[in-house]
């Protein structure tokens, strides 16, 4: 199943949960839709892309949320178990039920625990995935040892993140929390406080000296900047198109690149 096929089920599926609505808010704002379409679907070509052809690997999801990722990759023959802390928690068995009836997703395996409570088995995965997740684990170096010890030799992270260095992004988010990048808070369900990084995105270089610290090194050929435009330009042009434009500006101004581009995906290999 492609990544165009995938989003347009996931839009039927919001037509008939409102509990997702709120999460994914494709069907929110009409004049917005290409805009989240485009950032929503790059993301997920990113982690299929560099995933290895041989489906007979052993897959975690870290910080899973509502599975989407996962039963994207189960769809497509892949084997995903994973975790997460959300309080969605409890409307994933919901959502297997409504994609079965698009491919088997036996293969997906989700439960709700605290990485730091449940380490992850060592040398068990070949890929982690952490989408938009890596900035709330907290303590980050102890987390990526969990990762790194977890991987088995050459396995693979594959982490979708915003941009730290993004200018527009550090305004928001300074306004929003100030400095205070690491908070706790209770969770009822494990009936404890959870340490948390509290939006604490970083740029490319931070996310390089973090990972090197624990003997995961990036890809540098993976690195990969996204969302540079405003909602606006959809209107000019097709969703392929702004992505197109968007790219070539990525490789030719280092400086856009760095400041202006929303999104930072990227891999590191054990």
């Amino acid at each position: 199943m492609t990544v165009e096929e995938f989003f347009n089920l996931l839009i039927e599926e919001l037509k008939i949960n409102e509990n997702l609505k709120g999460y994914y808010r494709f069907l929110n704002n009409p004049k917005l839709y290409n805009f989240r379409k485009a950032y929503f679907c790059q993301r997920l070509q990113y982690v299929i892309d560099n995933l290895p052809e041989n489906k007979n690997i052993n897959i975690f999801d870290i910080g899973c949320g509502y599975g989407t990722t996962a039963i994207f990759l189960a769809i497509n023959g892949y084997k995903v178990s994973g975790s997460t802390l959300e309080y969605y928690f409890e409307q994933i068995n919901n959502r297997l039920k409504y994609w079965s009836a698009y491919g088997s997703i036996s293969n997906v395996e989700l439960h709700y625990e605290n990485l730091f409570d449940n380490p992850l088995p060592q040398n068990t995965f070949d890929v982690i995935i952490t989408m938009d997740t890596l900035h709330h684990l907290e303590p980050i170096d102890q987390a990526l040892n969990i990762i790194h010890n977890s991987l088995k030799t050459n396995g693979k992270l594959i982490a979708c993140e915003e941009n730290g260095n993004n200018i527009v992004n550090s305004a928001r988010l300074f306004v929003k929390r100030g400095n205070n990048r690491v908070i706790e808070f209770y969770d009822e369900k494990l009936g404890k406080n959870i340490k948390m990084g509290n939006e604490n995105i970083r740029n490319f270089k931070k996310w390089n000296n973090v990972l090197q610290k624990t003997g995961l090194k990036i890809n540098t050929s993976s690195v990969n900047y996204i969302r540079f435009y405003l909602p606006f330009k959809y209107k000019q042009f097709s969703i392929n198109e702004v992505i197109t434009k968007e790219q070539n500006i990525s490789k030719s101004n280092n400086f856009l690149k760095e400041y202006f581009f929303h999104g930072l995906n990227f891999t590191a290999s054990k």
